[in-house]
């Protein structure tokens, strides 16, 4: 099947640079986000990374280390955030946290909440609790049906199941264990598109339902738009929804979310060591740049010693999902 480029320019959609007549800029880099691979025990439909079972790419122990030696060597880090995959199956996880953990940094992992009852991992929970890691969950709709479809048979039942037990061991209630929920509309199964519902008031919804339904509680809900990459991509195109989503999320434009970005003051790395400006850059394979156009990497940081090596970030078409209405990052809604 053949797919539309990243940098193409179509005539019905406008470049991303071309919207805002001028380069998106960065600032100062305090965010490192590091995805550590595609191993995942789920498969869902709508993944941008396509993770899955099937999938064995993971860090590497030399990049790892590398990853170990930048988190201690530079304290302008504040945050440290971990996603895959399911990011606790692959390589170096549990380093990676006890690193930033023994810095200062807070660490965020991006967790799927199923992982919990796979074998060998039944012991995150506590593990997370101890080291007072910042959960970040997926929990795309509250009612079981929708859930089940994006991420497969049982999922919801399992995700209830692992909020209730970090419930147990003080997440969402203890200052110091926060936990959050992740939102993700439905695809379209037509051009009838539609942005995420108010951030605010569908948070108020989830923790109304789920206290009432099952007595869990959490700290806060984020809308995340679903960008047309990776697996929500090529769900687009097999329906010729691709360019039309595209115009839709263009039509959707806000020029307010800009200033908010979460590009702009994160790094992102991959398994392989390489650097790029968010997630969906790097699974799209649209790497940073340093000053001089070339391909930015891992080992040119660690040299560096200096995370602001990056004066402008890359853009694409896609961009337009983290900018549309009140936008869209891995912490939710921009304004």
């Amino acid at each position: 099947m053949q797919t539309t480029s990243i940098n193409e320019i179509n005539p019905k959609v406008t470049a991303f640079k071309h919207k805002l007549n001028t380069s998106l800029t960065k600032k100062k880099i305090t965010v490192l986000q590091i995805n550590l691979g595609k191993r995942c025990n789920l498969a869902c439909t709508h993944c941008h990374v396509e993770a899955s079972p099937k999938r064995t790419e993971e860090l590497s122990p030399e990049v790892c280390t590398q990853l170990i030696e930048l988190i201690h060597k530079l304290s302008e880090i504040e945050i440290v955030d971990l996603t895959g995959g399911a990011p606790e199956m692959n390589y170096g996880f549990k380093p990676l946290v006890e690193a930033a953990r023994e810095t200062g940094k807070q660490v965020i992992v991006r967790s799927n909440l199923t992982i919990y009852f796979e074998e060998g991992f039944d012991d995150l929970p506590e593990y997370f609790a101890q080291h007072q890691v910042r959960i970040v969950a997926s929990l795309p709709c509250y009612l079981a049906d929708n859930v089940d479809k994006m991420r497969g048979a049982g999922v919801f039942d399992n995700s209830i199941k692992a909020l209730q037990w970090l419930n147990k061991v003080g997440y969402g209630q203890e200052p110091n264990l926060i936990l959050d929920l992740v939102y993700n509309p439905q695809l379209p199964t037509g051009e009838k598109f539609a942005l995420s519902p108010d951030q605010n008031n569908l948070e108020k919804d989830y923790k109304k339902f789920l206290k009432d339904s099952f007595d869990i509680q959490f700290n806060n809900l984020f809308t995340i738009t679903n960008l047309p990459v990776g697996r929500t991509k090529m769900y687009l195109e097999r329906r010729k929804l691709y360019i039309p989503y595209l115009q839709f999320l263009e039509s959707h434009f806000n020029v307010s979310t800009i200033e908010h970005l979460m590009c702009r003051n994160e790094l992102s790395i991959d398994y392989l060591g390489n650097v790029y400006d968010c997630d969906f850059n790097q699974m799209m394979n649209l790497p940073a740049k340093n000053a001089n156009g070339e391909n930015l990497t891992l080992t040119q940081l660690l040299a560096a010693g200096n995370l602001d090596l990056i004066s402008e970030v890359q853009t694409a078409a896609y961009c337009y999902g983290c900018t549309a209405g009140s936008g869209s990052s891995c912490g939710g809604a921009l304004i």
